[in-house]
């Protein structure tokens, strides 16, 4: 006997539960008009297909050709019944059939010509196409699908209205557990200003960054008027949002417009730091010493010989290195790339070089290209090449870990430590070496927050490096607690709990705190073994919570475009504003769940270089691969 749900009316109500174990009789509400009934199956007909004197009232919400479709899927029931009582040879009520598959008979139109009406869709309105990767819209497909025929949208009201507050009641109620974390493990502000081609315009979204996860608090649209004013004035409510006691740092990518930002907020909020973007401060930095005199001859000649092989492109079929293949190439650490590109392409380069096609090429043309020819065959550029490329590497690495989401509080300093010990190792002469380290210094301060110093000092991973008397590290020690905190007697406190850490007192010098110092996270090392320091604990949480870079967030939201002023001014300044809390905030979503709709594009890398290149080995190249893309990892 075929059982209840074969029958089509049970899939446009909700059932309740039936009255007695097995009986037909159930509490059911109509999908479509919300009315709610008791009764058996030959109710849910009646409401459906509007027929009268069994005790329902016809669904009002169901129209016409809806009703007819039901009509139809009734006929099919009745016919298929009947056909196999007929065949059975049986009579009699208590004989069914198997009924007819709802979605065989829904399905009235072919795949191709829904195809053709969700394309229009998308034409029509200039829809960007990558929506139909968007997990929201895959959602909303499969929800309408299993809703059936005579779903009507919501109009353009609610949507605008009472469904937008709804949704960012939903997301405001999801984001309780962020800011409940915020006391515990403070947060970072970030302000992203998003390209614009109009000089002393802003573009601005601003987020709050924890170890829960980013939370998108307010964006700034500033085209005119007091520039400084409208961004220091929404800056400054997004920080009493947050509770000023819960923000550490602020991090933005405003380049030179920082600095006069920067004056106006920590006059407003003295105990916060304004921190360089980690990842553009390591651009910065290796663009300087790209420019060091015994390193700038490499960048040079790996110019020329890119130069030359481009134009030698021009008039042959061969294709080694692609014109502009990689735009953000010639905004970040150029010189490192052009290097790095001329290296992976050597063996090339050293076939090309020696073939009739390039012989025949250099008579058609006036520029002499005997310099070139000399740096490829010969052995002086690829090894000076290779070291510079070596003692890069552990800027690369640094740079592989800079997540928008993961802390690198410590690992920064650690970094500087190490890319020094990399040059030692390499046989550097020592006035080059000094050259190097004097650059570092003069450069550090001014790109890098004191809290990476102070993270140095407080990552436990990093116990026992000497911090004490590194006057670098000590120095931004100093700077982080002159700013975290006002009064002299807990900044003694501050320093006398820090010695009890390093002098191994109380639970610091338990046998679990010891041996978990490189096997914990930071933050879970100091909530388990700080609690006699607390003062000194609740600050080393809040350093090792911090995120300090804005770049990879800023390559992954470019195209996140602001609404346009026509839809602005038709919502409204209140809606609009909620309109981008929810849409940010649900893309935020979406990306912690690994469902963005659009994937990050890397350059094309070219393969790693043979096994006969003896001063180089894959291992490194491969670290080497795809930074000028780190930005699109999220």
């Amino acid at each position: 006997m075929p059982s209840e749900s074969d029958k089509w009316g049970w899939k446009h109500v909700s059932v309740f539960g039936g009255f007695d174990k097995g009986s037909g009789t159930k509490r059911w509400k109509c999908n479509h008009c919300n009315l709610r009934y008791n009764g058996s199956y030959s109710r849910v007909r009646a409401h459906l297909l509007g027929f009268t004197g069994v005790g329902v009232k016809s669904c009002p919400a169901i129209d016409r050709s809806l009703r007819e479709a039901f009509q139809i899927l009734e006929e099919e029931r009745v016919a298929q019944k009947k056909k196999r009582i007929s065949g059975s040879g049986k009579t009699g009520k208590r004989i069914r059939t198997s009924q007819p598959s709802v979605t065989c008979v829904w399905k009235t139109i072919a795949k191709e010509d829904v195809d053709d009406i969700v394309a229009r869709f998308f034409y029509a309105d200039g829809l960007n196409f990558d929506i139909v990767n968007s997990a929201y819209f895959l959602e909303m497909t499969k929800a309408i699908a299993a809703f059936g025929p005579g779903y009507e949208p919501p109009t353009a009201e609610k949507l605008s209205d009472l469904f937008l507050s709804k949704e960012k009641a939903k997301i405001e109620k999801a984001m309780t557990l962020v800011r409940e974390s915020w006391p515990h493990t403070g947060c970072t502000i970030l302000c992203v200003d998003q390209s614009c081609c109009t000089e002393g315009s802003y573009h601005i979204n601003i987020f709050a960054s924890s170890p829960r996860g980013l939370m998108f608090l307010k964006a700034l649209d500033i085209n005119d008027g007091d520039v400084m004013g409208m961004f220091v004035d929404g800056l400054s409510d997004a920080i009493m949002e947050v509770e000023p006691t819960n923000v550490l740092q602020i991090i933005s990518n405003l380049g030179h417009a920082s600095e006069s930002f920067e004056a106006l907020i920590l006059s407003k909020f003295p105990h916060l730091f304004w921190s360089p973007c980690t990842s553009h401060s390591i651009h910065v930095l290796m663009e300087d010493i790209a420019k060091l005199d015994w390193i700038k001859p490499i960048v040079l000649c790996a110019k020329g010989i890119e130069e030359c092989i481009l134009t030698y492109q021009h008039s042959s079929l061969c294709v080694l290195i692609r014109e502009s293949s990689d735009a953000l190439s010639t905004k970040f650490a150029p010189s490192y790339c052009i290097v790095e590109r001329i290296f992976e392409l050597k063996q090339a380069l050293l076939g090309v070089v020696v073939s009739e096609e390039w012989k025949q090429w250099k008579l058609t043309i006036e520029n002499d290209v005997l310099n070139v020819e000399t740096a490829i065959l010969g052995d002086n550029f690829w090894s000076r090449a290779c070291l510079l490329l070596q003692f890069f590497e552990p800027f690369v690495r640094l740079l592989t870990t800079l997540h928008i989401e993961k802390s690198v509080m410590g690992d920064v300093f650690n970094w500087r430590v190490q890319a020094l010990e990399a040059v030692k190792s390499k046989g550097v002469d020592n006035i080059l070496l000094n050259q190097l380290e004097s650059l570092i210094e003069s450069k550090w301060d001014m790109l890098f927050s004191p809290l990476h110093a102070s993270g140095y000092i407080l990552n436990p991973k990093y116990f026992g490096k000497g911090q004490s008397k590194d006057k670098n590290v000590m120095r931004g020690w100093k700077a982080t607690l002159d700013r975290y905190e006002s009064d002299s007697a807990t900044r003694r406190v501050l320093r006398e709990q820090l010695s009890s850490y390093w002098r191994l007192k109380g639970s610091f010098g338990e046998e679990d705190a010891v041996d978990c110092r490189d096997k914990m996270d930071p933050v879970a090392w100091w909530e388990n073994f700080g609690y006699e320091t607390p003062h000194l604990q609740t600050l080393a949480i809040k350093i090792l919570s911090q995120v300090s870079s804005v770049s990879m967030y800023q390559e992954t939201w470019q195209d996140n475009e602001f609404l346009c002023q026509a839809v602005a001014n038709r919502l409204g300044v209140g809606r609009v504003e909620d309109l981008i809390f929810v849409r940010n905030n649900l893309r935020l979503h979406c990306q912690r769940k690994g469902n963005s709709s659009s994937s990050p594009s890397y350059r094309s890398q070219s393969s790693s270089p043979p096994s006969g290149d003896k001063t180089w080995e894959t291992v490194h190249l491969d670290q080497m691969k795809g930074i000028v893309n780190i930005h699109n990892i999220l």
